[in-house]
């Protein structure tokens, strides 16, 4: 199937509290993501 979205490496901070680190994932053709 065909990726629609590609995500690589995000991290998310809220001040010094590291919520997410170094995530990566791809959405493709007929897929359903819940972050």
């Amino acid at each position: 199937m065909t990726e629609l979205l590609q995500i690589k490496a995000v991290t998310k901070r809220f001040g010094g509290l590291v919520a997410v680190n170094n995530v990566s994932f791809a959405v493709r053709e007929r897929e359903i993501l819940s972050v």
